[in-house]
């Protein structure tokens, strides 16, 4: 008797989904990353994931006001992930994983991409009504291949909700 042949090997391992990370700040251009992110996921089986930096405190003056302002920031960046999260789950149906950092955002994004495999894929927006496209996009264009080995997108910070349902 033969015996049924095997799976070929794409089918005997899950495929794991495709993770879009979105770097969240207080700028509209982000929206439009968070969106394409979002429609991304939704189109392919895949999740988000939104990273927010807690950049240092730099008033130094005194620990204790110090120690306040760091509390305040950490509390307000975890209000605004959880109401972006609301929001990726409405587009999505999944919840994104979140991800808190404090200390610089370039740094913390590349440790963070370094830690974690599973990120497929870095989704960001430029500035609007800028010749210069924004700080962390210029340090990844500096840093792609060295530090960072990933796909980025730049989704451009001037595109509508149509235009990137379009696109996406």
């Amino acid at each position: 008797m033969s015996e049924p042949a095997s799976p070929a090997p794409e089918q005997q391992r899950p495929a794991t989904p495709r993770v879009f990370l979105v770097v969240v700040d207080e700028t509209e251009e982000m929206r439009n990353a968070l969106r394409y992110a979002c429609r991304r996921a939704q189109h392919t089986n895949g999740r988000v994931a939104l990273l927010h930096v807690i950049e240092p405190a730099e008033f130094q003056h005194w620990l204790g006001v110090e120690r306040v302002m760091e509390e305040e920031a950490r509390a307000e960046a975890e209000q605004r992930m959880q109401t972006l999260a609301a929001e990726v789950f409405a587009q999505t149906g999944t919840m994104p994983a979140v991800h808190i950092r404090e200390g610089k955002r370039a740094d913390e994004l590349v440790a963070l991409l370094q830690e974690e495999p599973s990120i497929s894929l870095l989704v960001l927006a430029t500035a609007s009504g800028s010749s210069n496209p924004g700080p962390l996009v210029t340090f990844l264009l500096g840093n792609l291949g060295r530090r960072i080995r990933i796909p980025v997108t730049l989704v451009p910070g001037e595109l509508s909700i149509e235009e990137i349902d379009a696109l996406t």
